[in-house]
């Protein structure tokens, strides 16, 4: 579980400011590393929270709807839901399922096993009208590289938590979530311990990267330009991803 320092009820979420325009192949942990001495922030000792969107531009994971040919299935979906059938297509080719369908929204099952709508392709923020950001193809993988990268080959006390904004069910509004993570224990396991009456907790095990990630998200609105955040007062510890945090399909009563 990750600890807290010397002042457990203090955290410092830092933004980071003035990083360009991502494009393909850019060094995100060099563009990172420059916003962070920006802000006279040391990377260790703590968390940093990373929009997916500039993840997915260094990766070049960015599709010209031009470049799409919709499927039959694509076309049908797009006129019923009056859609664009080449978006509708980019967001089958992401999904593993549709979980659900109604109201003009498509929920779903991505590859890497993440619920959200439209498969996480997105059209916002990106380099042109016609230009679909998808999510990256291995989210912890992305998540570690980048890490790996700020560490420059030296231990660190670092943890990284990239980040998307997803809606929930029973709930209106959005909330960013961790869709990667490396570097710390993704969730917090308290079963064992004592409550403050000395009970045994049974089942809380607190899902910490998403907690973080929404922490972040308060700065991280689409129209700050504020892609990073770093986050001070809780030490990173443990090592995991997001993908172990998916819910076994055998346990959701929802599935």
């Amino acid at each position: 579980m990750p600890a807290r320092s010397s002042e457990p009820n203090t955290l410092r979420i830092i933004p980071l400011t003035g990083i360009p325009e991502v494009e393909p192949g850019a060094d995100l942990a060099a563009l990172l590393r420059a916003a962070a001495e920006r802000a006279s922030v040391s990377l260790a000792d703590g968390v940093l929270v990373v929009c997916q969107k500039i993840v997915s531009k260094a990766e070049g994971r960015m599709v010209d709807l031009a470049s799409i040919e919709p499927s039959e299935e694509a076309q049908r979906i797009a006129r019923e839901d009056e859609r664009d059938p080449r978006h509708v297509e980019l967001v089958l080719s992401e999904s593993a399922r549709i979980v659900r369908r109604g109201h003009g929204v498509l929920i779903c099952e991505t590859h890497h096993g993440l619920v959200c709508a439209n498969a996480g392709v997105d059209l916002s923020n990106s380099p042109g009208p016609e230009i679909a950001i998808l999510l990256p193809k291995d989210c912890d993988a992305s998540a570690a590289a980048l890490r790996d990268a700020l560490c420059q080959g030296e231990e660190c006390r670092l943890g990284v938590v990239i980040s998307d904004t997803f809606g929930r069910p029973w709930r209106e509004g959005l909330v960013d979530y961790a869709i990667g993570s490396a570097g710390l224990a993704p969730i917090a396991d308290l079963r064992g311990r004592p409550d403050l009456s000395g009970r045994e907790l049974q089942v809380t095990a607190t899902a910490t990267v998403d907690q973080l990630a929404a922490a972040a998200g308060i700065l991280m609105v689409k129209d700050a330009a504020i892609p990073a955040v770093w986050i001070e007062g809780l030490l990173p510890e443990g090592e995991g991803g997001v993908r172990e945090m998916l819910r076994d399909p055998a346990t959701d009563l929802f599935r």
